[in-house]
């Protein structure tokens, strides 16, 4: 077993690994991340104010598939213990620790971890990155390290999906965006999170990183500074 206690966020499952394993790979194994976006961007505005809206609110009145509850919107520290993940030969240790900040109480008990999507796309084409982050944040809220928040059992999961659909303007100038709201429940199989980790983890063991994405701006800037010697 290795010493090494890799520290992993679940914000990174979602996007980082997805857009880039090489970006990913060198913001956790060398402390090289990339550059924080100035301002976020309109989605990401439009899905907190979903968030705020739902705060305290029963989850029929949003979407009716959703699972019956509460709303408890509020970022929430997640940090589990050390987990062993086997990999073919070889068995390595992390930990994940982040933020989550959807929660619902449900009425038969349990909890359920909501994220939200603005997107127009299919939903089944959306569910496999933020399934994984997740999937991680309920693993780390119930097994927590020592002093870490705790909560569960987390049974459900899923996203809420905004599909915009129209804009109007009203007589004071102010505008308004409306469209469909949706649940996508997403399955919780622990068995995904330990593959996922399997496959992140056998890439930082790496001495050199991975390949990075073909379209992965980051890269394609880091690549053309060494060539330029700039």
């Amino acid at each position: 077993m290795s010493q090494r206690c890799w520290t992993l966020s679940p914000s990174d499952f979602a996007g980082l690994w997805e857009e880039c394993p090489r970006c990913f790979y060198l913001k956790v194994a060398r402390g090289l991340p990339r550059p924080e976006p100035g301002q976020a961007g309109a989605a990401a505005r439009v899905a907190e104010q979903m968030k705020v809206s739902c705060d305290g609110r029963r989850t029929e009145q949003i979407a009716p598939e959703m699972p019956a509850g509460v709303f408890e919107i509020g970022e929430r520290r997640v940090e589990s213990e050390p987990l062993d993940v086997h990999l073919p030969d070889a068995v390595q240790r992390c930990l994940v620790r982040g933020t989550h900040d959807a929660v619902v109480r449900l009425d038969d008990g349990g909890y359920a971890l909501a994220d939200v999507a603005i997107d127009g796309r299919p939903a089944a084409d959306l569910a496999a990155a933020p399934g994984r982050r997740l999937l991680a944040c309920a693993w780390a809220l119930e097994h927590p390290a020592p002093g870490a928040p705790a909560l569960g059992p987390v049974t459900r999961l899923g996203l809420l999906l905004f599909a915009p659909e129209k804009f109007a303007r009203d007589a004071a100038g102010g505008g308004a965006l409306s469209g469909g709201v949706s649940w996508l429940e997403i399955r919780r199989d622990d068995s995904r999170l330990f593959g996922f980790l399997a496959e992140a983890l056998s890439a930082l063991e790496r001495p050199e990183a991975p390949g990075g994405a073909a379209l992965c701006p980051w890269c394609v800037y880091r690549d053309a500074s060494r060539r330029t010697g700039l």
